[in-house]
């Protein structure tokens, strides 16, 4: 795991003159991403969180936890009193500002996702997980990609003609810009959400994971009040 990022329940010491600035809960930081269909988010996602040695949650593990009440509880069933304290505070929040849908699927995901957040040392990817944890401790970074390469990955990645692979991507872009505007008043092209804008087809997967930890070591040294990380 890269030192600079390990959580001061792994044992990091940091600047000891700063420690008294970080908060208990959260942890230690999430990441969550972003990303266009096609644009291999997923796979830079799970490259950030095999170099960090985090477990990753992508959308189908996401959301089948937030499905099975049993998976719910044991996961919150691992969290301190001042952790689940915190993770219920921040859904009472969202919930009264009305930046996040009451629908009863989306207030389980909200709390796994939170649950998730107490913890920290995380990758989320999709369903939003960036627009439901502070933005303090949590890195929230979009991948895109120009249209024809992530129908041209698609395709590959499907063995689809060009047509069904455009097809599956638009699909898959206007449900998730769907989801996002009804359960959370926002659109996923807004780039003033995110913490970085990163592109999958100029960087390659290998510098965009690159970047996004540097990004989290950053954040993170920030968050703890000591200074920035080395260069």
């Amino acid at each position: 795991m890269d030192a600079a990022l390990e959580s001061p329940h792994h044992g990091f010491q940091g600047d000891r003159g700063a420690v008294a600035t970080v908060p208990a809960v959260p942890l230690s930081l999430t990441i969550a991403i972003s990303r266009e269909a096609g644009a291999r988010g997923g796979s830079v996602g799970r490259r950030v969180g095999r170099r960090l040695g985090w477990q990753v949650y992508d959308q189908e593990l996401l959301e089948y936890i937030a499905q099975e009440g049993n998976f719910r509880e044991e996961l919150a069933g691992h969290l301190s009193p001042a952790a689940s304290q915190w993770a219920e505070q921040e859904l009472d929040r969202l919930l009264h500002e009305q930046t996040l849908s009451r629908h009863p699927s989306i207030v389980n995901m909200a709390r796994v996702v939170l649950t998730l957040g107490a913890q920290g040392e995380a990758v989320l990817i999709g369903r939003g997980a960036g627009n439901i944890l502070p933005r303090d401790t949590t890195l929230h970074a979009r991948i895109v990609a120009p249209l024809e390469d992530r129908i041209a990955y698609m395709s590959q990645w499907l063995r689809l003609t060009r047509e069904e692979a455009a097809e599956r991507v638009r699909v898959r872009d206007s449900r998730r810009a769907e989801f996002f505007e009804t359960h959370f008043n926002r659109l996923p092209g807004d780039p003033y959400q995110y913490d970085l804008l990163l592109n999958s087809t100029l960087l390659g997967e290998d510098l965009c994971a690159d970047l996004i930890i540097e990004a989290a070591r950053a954040k993170l040294d920030r968050a703890k009040g000591g200074p920035p990380a080395d260069k």
